[in-house]
């Protein structure tokens, strides 16, 4: 699963935060895979700005899942400090960390800007050398004569985290295949190239000391309720958040009954495009037919699933709902 930390109107980026450690605890006992932060800046909506710092402390809240980034925007930094603190995590949680890479901005660009160390330049588009550089950091494969060659990363010790290529584009699917990376695709946030981007990774993909086969998964909007009715009602809180961002609003995530009276000043939704929903809303069997059906048309075997209500309380509800249907 994937966490935003989504800041619910009439509550506070640190209740937002406090949220998320209690789903992270909820889910670690479900049995999910991974727990993934986001990371975004200035905004109103999300309150995670550093996955690095809530994953040290979800890895002491959680027994078993793997916890990781869902992403880093790599652009913001060194390959190095990038690399430290992932080593860092890998430390406290051996063999269950994920270091997810984008090269999204994670904001705007007056903040992309304001982020910048360096500002009378404009910002390099030197992704590719930055993650090169990551990989080579985290597993010494400096060529002998490199400048960076004699750098340990601490703390050393065996293994680290598993990289995985983020992206929403067949730019990110290339790179997944360029590098041998493990691959995700934010279909929640770009639901168009969903299918040529995982089909052009699979098709394109060689082995590499990072993976023998190809690994991708899809991330996807997940709302579970007891009925349908339910569902849809609690959906439109993330149908408006979607509507707002558009527009550039990032306000606070609204609740659904004052959602649906925005929605219906706003009008007509757009049609939404792509082959899939970006939000799977229903039932939990509904939702695991649909997901299954996703998954095998796209020849994958993991999803990620990413939920966004107002309340906490039904949120939590929605994971447990769909777990209990996969473990029928």
């Amino acid at each position: 699963m994937l966490d935003q930390s989504p800041i619910p109107a009439s509550s506070t980026p640190g209740q937002a935060l406090a949220n998320s450690i209690e789903l992270a605890k909820l889910v670690d006992g479900l049995g999910y895979n991974r727990f993934w932060m986001s990371e975004h800046h200035a905004m109103d909506t999300l309150a995670c700005t550093a996955p690095e710092v809530m994953l040290a402390r979800i890895g002491a809240e959680t027994k078993r899942i793997r916890i990781g980034s869902g992403g880093i925007m790599l652009p913001h930094y060194t390959s190095l400090k990038v690399a430290e603190c992932f080593r860092m995590l890998h430390a406290l949680y051996p063999d269950r960390v994920d270091l997810g890479i984008g090269r999204a901005p994670g904001g705007g660009p007056i903040e992309a800007l304001a982020l910048k160390r360096e500002r009378k330049t404009r910002m390099l588009d030197d992704f590719p050398d930055q993650v090169s550089e990551l990989l080579a950091f985290l597993g010494h494969r400096f060529p002998e004569g490199h400048p960076f060659a004699g750098i340990r990363v601490s703390p050393e010790m065996p293994g680290g985290p598993d990289v995985w290529m983020l992206g929403s584009s067949m730019w990110s699917s290339a790179a997944a295949v360029e590098f041998g990376l493990p691959y995700s695709f934010a279909h929640f946030f770009s639901p168009v190239n969903t299918r040529a981007a995982i089909e052009t990774y699979r098709r394109s993909f060689t082995p590499s000391i990072f993976r023998n086969e190809a690994e991708a998964t899809v991330a996807v909007g997940v709302i579970c309720a007891e009925t349908q009715e339910e569902a849809e009602f609690l959906a439109s809180s993330v149908q408006l958040l979607q509507r707002r961002i558009r527009q550039g609003d990032r306000r606070p995530v609204a609740s659904p009954e004052d959602a649906v009276r925005e929605l219906r000043l706003l009008g007509d939704m757009p049609m939404e495009e792509g082959e899939w929903p970006r939000y799977f809303v229903g039932t939990p069997a509904l939702v695991r037919e649909r997901l299954e059906q996703m998954a095998g048309e796209l020849g994958i075997g993991e999803l990620i699933v990413n939920t966004i209500v107002w309340e906490q309380a039904k949120r939590l509800r929605s994971y447990e709902l769909l777990a209990g249907e996969f473990a029928k």
